[in-house]
């Protein structure tokens, strides 16, 4: 299992304490400093059944000054979506964890952790 986490979030440190609580055996991905490549990412919203613009933290700065609230969200837009997430990694929702049976969660809540570690 590995878990992408910024050390500034709460809500990866409270992801990582779980994780430690319950003997978890994981890897810590800091993805601001070990960013994601585009095709890391899509594989990663496969996992996680998702959009790009599902993992989006669209209140961040750079999404403001992207404009990413005007972009479409289809199917012709998601590679551009993508793109800017791996250019911009602070844009990606946090925590996420590719759990070990191939899917993946974005771990923002206990439920979620705990869903991630019963795969």
């Amino acid at each position: 299992m590995e878990i992408w986490i910024n050390p500034a979030c709460s809500k990866c440190r409270s992801a990582i304490s779980l994780l430690d609580a319950e003997g978890a055996d994981y890897t810590v991905r800091r993805y601001l400093e070990d960013v994601p490549t585009e095709d890391e990412i899509r594989e990663v919203l496969a996992r996680l059944g998702l959009e790009p613009w599902d993992i989006t933290r669209t209140q961040e700065a750079a999404a403001k000054d992207l404009g990413l609230k005007d972009w479409p969200r289809d199917a012709g837009a998601r590679d551009r979506w993508i793109g800017a997430l791996a250019a911009h990694p602070k844009l990606i929702q946090r925590p996420i964890i590719t759990a070990d049976d191939g899917t993946a969660v974005v771990a923002r809540t206990e439920e979620a952790v705990r869903d991630a570690l019963s795969r």
